[in-house]
């Protein structure tokens, strides 16, 4: 076993662990924190089924944003639909046998790669020549798009230019998944994009990428537009609420 495997496949369980622990516990902190105020964005749905919709239509087709710019909603919608091809044209690394959609699925997601380059730059250059947006940006934020930028480019290099022995790749990944390692291909390029891969894993709990799943715990969002039919009283006040009933 060769010094890169040893390393890859350590940095991936550790990547992992941090990735998943992190979410777990961003989660539990959004899904714990009172929301003792109706603040749900107008016009807000009346019934439950209108704020799934709610949260659906900016999850899926980011209806706020493309009411509030186009050309920014516009690269949004290329990176993250391409972002989701890609990830799924990976799953042949992590199965065996390959499903029968993930084989269909092969083609496209190698042109999807371009797809969410052109977003990746166009989001990039609207942090770097829009003032307001510039101001407001921190170093964190470009290393993100920095990342998916190496993630992309050098995916789209082992694709179209130097390819690599994807049959050990997938050997080596599913080693990792079943504990039997196998020897990783150590050619530069892969090298660099599974490096990038796993410092965002490593990265992403601590990062503004939680938008991911914060969306879902949104009160301007997830709120029932209800506040004249029914009292909205957040969790912690209805604890302290009991004592006082009791006592009078």
């Amino acid at each position: 076993m060769g010094f890169w495997t040893a390393f890859y496949a350590l940095s991936f369980y550790i990547a992992t662990l941090i990735l998943a622990g992190g979410l777990a516990y961003k989660i539990y902190q959004y899904a714990t924190t009172p929301a003792p105020l109706k603040v749900p964005t107008m016009p807000a749905p009346t019934t439950t089924g209108g704020v799934v919709l709610r949260i659906l239509s900016e999850v899926i087709l980011f209806k706020s944003l493309f009411r509030s710019n186009k050309w920014i909603w516009l690269f949004g919608m290329m990176f993250h639909g391409a972002l989701w091809v890609v990830l799924l044209r990976h799953l042949r690394y992590f199965i065996e046998p390959v499903w029968s959609w993930v084989v269909l699925i092969q083609p496209f997601g190698k042109y999807a790669g371009f797809v969410m380059l052109i977003g990746l730059i166009g989001l990039l250059a609207r942090r770097i020549f829009v003032e307001r947006i510039r101001y407001i940006s921190n170093p964190s934020d470009y290393l993100m798009l920095i990342l998916l930028l190496i993630i992309g480019g050098s995916g789209a290099m082992m694709s179209f230019v130097i390819h690599t022995d994807i049959v050990q790749f997938k050997a080596f990944m599913l080693g990792i998944m079943y504990f039997d390692w196998q020897s990783i291909p150590t050619d530069s390029i892969l090298l660099v994009h599974l490096a990038a891969v796993i410092l965002l894993m490593i990265v992403f709990p601590f990062s503004k990428l939680l938008h991911a799943p914060g969306v879902f715990f949104s009160p301007s969002r997830n709120q029932i537009d209800n506040a004249r039919e029914k009292r909205h009283v957040a969790a912690w006040a209805l604890k302290l609420e009991a004592p006082s009933a009791s006592s009078s």
